[in-house]
């Protein structure tokens, strides 16, 4: 008898026990606060009153900042839709994870042990949806959403669930400026095209003044957008239970903002509303400024850790708000790092770094001017203009540069020079700053390790089934190459016989970089010419043959035509192809200006598998520098948004 009630007791306790656990989860799961991501496209911080006084007003939005947070310093990792996207999804430097073109050739699995945030957020319990834009470079991970639609919100939920929901506003996207001469000529904006800021890197005309007039209007209308999004989570009486952050997806997008790692085409602006049931969990109060550096790698974190769920240590990202953070080190915080590789058919290299006032700019190929052809841009009137307006002799130096070879290397100070058209680099009193702000960015490429070392093609065909894992592998062989490229930044004189040795390694890798580095120089290093040349006709790597062709020309050595239609003859990777073609056209379109007579006959059915390759020709075959069809793809290949 007595051992039966003790028994039922030890029941009745273990069961109390029981309920008390499943009620305290369920009360922790309701006091958890939603969390809304409002996503403008295409906008830098400068567009918005809140940043700068040029900026249109954008009343919903300042609203949001005056019940919360207003971020000086928030940062894009990226200043393009897609790798953009990838980095706020995945929390990682796209360099690391091989996530760092745009558009994919390849679609790269997320990093070992790492999901997509929002599918830690839904298996603990929440409900996530996306509306809608996604564009993604890596494999998006099953059960991130719930719902992802043109319809999809927080209204399909159980009642009482937490939720996470992310909306994209699309019209301050790009192609909102892809508006016709007859829309210019007879088009009315709200914004006074005669008052608007013209930033000193573009040209003053009726054309641009209507372009930024336009796109103020625009972010006008996003506000609006915004507005009733907030105003629909108020007639649901959630409120006061939800973090609302409201931030641009990069900078842009006017030309020379998105697509270029200046800070205009990284600096977004960044809002998040408090809500008032969880206010505790910001170290500021509302109506606050928060100086310190934020980033994009960062934002899930953050998602993840207000809602009290761990962040996983495969990231690259930091919370800024939830249990654990205070101001004073989210406030300490001094640093920004951009990338800008591939976009769509138009190859680059640059990597950013912003510390503190100082942005530091590193052009690993800079003979790939700014201003180089990229269809989808240059549908956009503005950016035409502005091209024939360099090539008409009417622009002044500041406004030429786009369209001229850059430094290697540029050193702003950003408080003092906010778009950038001062470049310290060679300022002998800023070489302190200089070399610390190098250090730091050879530091940060190499502690990746950053997988752009390697030619696209080669990531496609070595590294595609696991890229984190393959830079991991290759962190040593990824700082040789940092070591050569960085050879360009030398005096040429000190670095030749450096050079000549990796001009001479058997890594064809080492021997690519070498010939970009000689390029990078230029005429300087014309005494490498004869080593070039034999590399251009004789190596057995097929991309150290086009660079070396690419260095020839360049300096104008030698014609690099049959080389370049010789490899571009043989090769069987798309990739490859469109590399070689930006060869073509940087050598067609900058100086010393070679006249290329290229087709598709030239290339193997394979290579012409690539709506990038498609671009190439339908520029290299425009009349007038205008492309037929400036979208130009092959019908096999889908259509994917900009």
């Amino acid at each position: 008898m007595h051992s039966s009630i003790v028994h039922a007791c030890v029941l009745l306790a273990t069961a109390g026990i029981v309920l008390l656990d499943s009620l305290g989860s369920r009360l922790q799961a309701a006091e958890r606060p939603n969390v809304v991501w409002l996503i403008s496209e295409d906008n830098s911080a400068e567009y918005l009153r809140l940043y700068d006084a040029h900026g249109a007003e954008a009343p919903r939005i300042a609203q949001l900042a005056s019940d919360g947070l207003l971020f000086k310093n928030a940062y894009s990792n990226a200043p393009v839709c897609s790798v953009a996207r990838t980095t706020l999804m995945t929390g990682c430097y796209g360099p690391r994870i091989g996530t760092q073109f745009h558009r994919r050739e390849f679609e790269a699995p997320m990093p070992p042990g790492v999901e997509m945030f929002p599918a830690y957020l839904r298996a603990a319990g929440y409900y996530t949806t996306n509306n809608s834009k996604k564009d993604y470079n890596a494999t998006e991970t099953r059960g991130t959403w719930d719902e992802s639609s043109k319809s999809a919100n927080w209204r399909g939920r159980r009642a009482g669930q937490s939720f996470f929901h992310m909306q994209s506003f699309g019209a301050t996207h790009e192609s909102s400026l892809h508006f016709s001469q007859q829309d210019f000529e007879r088009q009315k904006t709200i914004h006074d095209p005669t008052t608007v800021s013209i930033a000193p890197y573009h040209p003053d005309t009726e054309l641009f003044r209507f372009t930024v007039a336009k796109y103020l209007d625009n972010i006008q209308t996003v506000d609006q957008q915004i507005g009733a999004v907030v105003d629909q989570l108020d007639q649901d009486e959630l409120l006061e239970d939800t973090f609302i952050f409201y931030f641009g997806d990069h900078g842009g997008v006017l030309p020379r903002g998105k697509g270029y790692a200046y800070n205009n085409g990284l600096h977004v602006p960044l809002v998040v509303r408090i809500p008032e049931n969880f206010k505790h969990l910001s170290p500021w109060p509302a109506d606050s400024q928060v100086p310190g550096f934020v980033q994009f790698i960062d934002m899930g974190a953050t998602t993840l850790n207000l809602a009290g769920v761990p962040v996983p240590t495969g990231i690259d990202g930091q919370p800024f708000l939830g249990l654990g953070v205070t101001a004073s080190a989210v406030d300490a915080r001094d640093e920004a790092f951009g990338y800008a590789d591939r976009f769509d058919e138009k190859y680059d290299f640059v990597r950013s770094l912003r510390v503190g006032k100082y942005d530091y700019i590193r052009s690993y190929q800079p003979f790939n001017f700014d201003g180089l052809q990229n269809n989808y841009r240059y549908i956009m009137l503005a950016y035409r203009q502005w091209r024939e307006q360099f090539q008409a002799g009417k622009l002044n130096e500041t406004q030429s540069q786009f369209f001229r070879t850059r430094p290697s290397e540029m050193l702003f100070d950003v408080e003092a020079d906010p778009h950038e058209v001062h470049n310290l680099a060679n300022d002998p009193a800023y070489a302190t700053v200089l070399q610390r702000m190098r250090d730091r960015l050879q530091s940060k490429v190499k502690s990746l390790p950053d997988l752009s070392f390697y030619p696209e093609s080669y990531l496609a065909e070595h590294a595609a089934a696991n890229p984190t894992q393959f830079g991991t592998q290759h962190a040593s062989e990824i700082a040789e190459y940092v070591a050569i490229a960085d050879l360009s930044l030398a005096k040429f004189r000190d670095i030749e016989s450096d050079l000549e040795r990796a001009l001479a390694s058997r890594d064809p890798i080492a021997r690519y970089w070498a010939i970009i580095a000689c390029s990078s120089h230029g005429k300087s290093a014309a005494s490498l010419a004869p080593i070039a040349q034999q590399l251009a006709q004789n190596d057995d790597n097929r991309l150290v043959r086009v660079r070396a062709a690419e260095f020839l020309g360049l300096i104008g050595v030698s014609d690099p035509q049959s080389v370049l239609l010789e490899c571009l003859g043989q090769s069987k990777s798309p990739i490859e192809a469109n590399l070689i073609l930006n060869t073509v056209v940087l050598l067609r379109d900058g100086e010393p200006g070679y006249d290329f007579d290229i087709s598709a006959r030239n290339l193997l059915p394979q290579a012409l598998e690539s709506q990038e390759v498609q671009r190439r020709l339908a520029y290299l075959e425009a009349v007038d520098g205008i492309p037929k069809n400036p979208q130009a793809r092959p019908q096999r290949v889908p259509k994917s948004a900009q």
